[in-house]
């Protein structure tokens, strides 16, 4: 095996506010990106269908509501939002990473906005792609 280059745009770095939309749906959500929110360990998803934009507001328990996974020691969190992203045809092909905003007090990402492709360390080739909104 040969060496391959570092993209070191593929890791973000430690602190930085990152969502990550995983294959089928699982959303991986950075300790920074969790403290938007106020670590808040009960959310509700909304969707703008318009500007295609993914929020997470924090919530209640209630039967809308979705609990998160407890952080992990890096403080990284996840939830579990597969009908969420089928309904609203968000792309789960593959993992994709996004840079997160708040707006009215909710964790936000543009889901056909600028992303990173994130794979598995355990895959050969590492590549990443820059923007989900190329061209096919």
């Amino acid at each position: 095996m040969g060496f391959e280059l570092f993209d070191k745009r593929q890791a973000p770095m430690r602190g930085t506010p990152s969502v990550t939309v995983q294959k089928r749906g699982i959303i991986s959500i950075s300790g920074a990106a969790h403290a938007f929110i106020d670590r808040a360990m009960v959310v509700e998803l909304m969707f703008d269908r318009e500007r295609k934009v993914m929020a997470l507001r924090p919530a209640e328990p209630s039967a809308q509501s979705y609990e998160l996974r407890k952080p992990s020691p890096s403080g990284q969190t996840l939830l579990s939002a597969t009908a969420f992203t089928q309904a609203y045809n968000i792309d789960t092909t593959v993992s994709r990473r996004f840079e997160p905003f708040v707006e009215d007090g909710m964790l936000c990402i543009a889901v056909e906005g600028p992303s990173t492709i994130v794979r598995s360390n355990r895959t050969k080739n590492n590549s990443t792609d820059h923007s989900s909104n190329e061209a096919e």
